[in-house]
């Protein structure tokens, strides 16, 4: 049997297209581009506005995962490559993937096997410098904040209560709590300080929810930085940082366009986390393909619980989008580990812990066709691992309970391994659908994180523990009650417990604190022991990276 190539071998022996003989297959001409060299460029939109919107919105999800990631993107980029392959004029929109997992857990990020974006070293690694834009806006804030209070703190800001903390888009747990202002007089305000990833700022998820720079602007203005002696918000536009920290981002915000491995054009713009943010590709990128194409496909972070939910209760609410179909992903490894397998025996059949685990996926199906109303079908993402007899336990189980399900082979063959998904997916696009929320914004607080903790995650009680309770009166009398909820959770579970699996029910959500993301336009309700600053695993996947003689990267996945 021939050795099987990784991703980046297969990356680095495609043959692309300049960038815009990609763009013209979709009628954006060149006089719309910004180029970064000869395969990827910025799409300038501001002209593109008066077209008329005209894609159906397929959105890609998942069942929760295991440690490893199930494929969503490379299933993602595998059904885009089909539809083309179909005739149906089809555009894919995708998050910007963080320097942090990309040299942590995951190696890499612009899909896998066959099914992939290139070119994939650039999209992993700085790409066309949208995160460092993002983590540049976000630290001048950081110092305009400071030096307001250094320079006799007009405001009254307390510094006790100051919210916006610095940002690197590298996991570094040694970051999480520091303190900061130390030396003399001329060198700050001494206090405690601490770093979130780049993709946990809230200029990351403004910037991805904004429809323009005006929007833009407008939203960072909103964004609140810390609270004065006598507990009133104080925003970035107290300190008057929204200009500046949009002329950083001027450029970054138009969508990145590149290709995937089929020559078929993808945006790739924008990456807030789904576990701690909304986990959705910019506003922006996913208006402009609606306009240019029949077909969008586009992701949302972790499982549906996180992602999918966020992505129609937020995103969809805040712009008017609608799916008109829904594809949720499962893989056998994941199903076993939810089924009790641990990681290192996932590539054993287990045909009694696969069974064991299938409460997961059903139980997320049933979310998006119960809760939200929207057709969905399910696409077995295979891996060389899986057996026959695996996946044909999968099929079967998901038929004897009326589920539409599809075995994907992208990763494998590229579109000709998507194409029954793609014709299932395009029948679901003409079903009729009821599409509605998971929560109605005139509820308080606490009664929108009931809402989405009974439907979605299926829990018995949700706790709003003393802090997160004190917080969320204070944020309703500041008038951000009527904000959507983005809840910050572990991706491994429908609960806040990473080791509860499976489809669990009878437990309790524990609410630990609320923070408001008044730009962005929603309130964070943090659960269990998420964090804002990821670390390193053991064995970080930077380890296996390295660049030859020739300037050739190794060891990307």
């Amino acid at each position: 049997m021939p050795e099987l190539k990784s991703d980046i071998q297969i990356a680095q022996e495609a043959s692309m297209l300049p960038i815009s003989e990609v763009a013209a297959k979709v009628g954006i001409g060149e006089e719309h581009l910004e180029y970064y060299g000869r395969y990827k460029a910025k799409v300038s939109v501001r002209n593109l506005r008066s077209l008329p919107s005209k894609g159906k919105l397929v959105l890609v999800t998942a069942i929760n995962p295991t440690p490893a990631g199930e494929g969503k993107t490379t299933t993602s980029v595998g059904l885009a490559d089909a539809m083309n392959a179909l005739g149906h004029s089809t555009m894919l929109c995708l998050r910007e993937p963080s320097l942090g997992p990309v040299f942590g857990i995951k190696g890499g990020a612009a899909g896998g096997g066959y099914a992939q974006v290139v070119p994939m070293e650039d999209i992993n690694l700085h790409f066309t410098g949208d995160m460092h834009a993002v983590g540049a806006a976000n630290n001048l804030c950081a110092a305009m904040l400071d030096n307001h209070i250094k320079q006799g703190n007009a405001l009254g800001i307390d510094p006790r209560r100051i919210t916006w903390r610095r940002c690197v888009d590298m996991n570094d747990r040694q970051l999480r709590n520091i303190v900061d202002g130390m030396g003399g007089i001329n060198d700050g305000v001494p206090r405690q300080d601490g770093f979130d990833i780049t993709v946990a700022s809230e200029v990351m998820a403004a910037f991805c929810m904004a429809t323009g720079i005006a929007d833009l602007k407008e939203r960072l203005g909103r964004m609140v930085v810390a609270y004065t002696y006598d507990s009133k918000p104080v925003t970035v536009a107290d300190i008057e940082a929204q200009g500046a920290m949009t002329a950083l981002l001027k450029d970054a915000i138009n969508p990145n366009l590149v290709q995937t491995l089929e020559n078929n054009p993808a945006f790739v713009h924008g990456g807030p986390f789904a576990n701690i943010a909304h986990g959705c590709n910019s506003v922006m990128a996913t208006t402009t393909a609606m306009r240019m194409a029949d077909y969008v496909v586009t992701e949302a972070g972790f499982g549906a619980d996180l992602g999918a939910e966020k992505f129609l209760d937020i995103k969809c609410r805040a712009t008017g989008l609608r799916p008109s179909a829904v594809v949720v992903v499962a893989t056998v490894r994941a199903l076993k580990y939810n089924g009790g397998v641990p990681r290192c025996d996932l590539t054993e059949e287990n045909l009694g812990a696969l069974e064991a685990g299938m409460p997961n996926l059903l139980q997320h199906v049933s979310n998006i066709k119960d809760v939200y109303g929207l057709p969905c079908v399910v696409a077995i993402n295979a891996f060389p691992a899986d057996t026959k007899a695996e996946l044909d336990l999968v099929e079967a189980k998901c038929r004897e309970l009326g589920v539409s399900v599809v075995l994907s082979e992208v990763w494998a063959k590229g579109a000709e391994g998507g194409i029954a998904l793609a014709d299932e997916v395009v029948r679901l696009c003409e079903q009729p659908s009821d599409f509605r929320f998971c929560y109605d914004l005139d509820q308080d607080i606490y009664g929108k994180l009931h809402d989405i903790g009974h439907k979605i995650y299926h829990a018995e009680h949700v706790m709003m523990l003393p802090n997160a309770a004190r917080k969320a009166k204070e944020l309703e009398a500041l008038g951000f009650g009527n904000l959507p909820i983005c809840v910050a959770k572990t991706q491994y579970s429908f609960s806040d417990d990473p080791k509860l699996l499976g489809a669990p029910h009878g437990f309790t959500l524990n609410v630990r604190d609320l923070r408001v993301s008044a730009g962005a336009g929603f309130v964070v309700a943090l659960t269990g022991n998420i964090m804002t600053m990821p670390g390193l695993p053991k064995e970080p996947a930077a380890e296996k990276i390295d660049v030859t003689d020739d300037g050739r990267i190794v060891g990307l996945f």
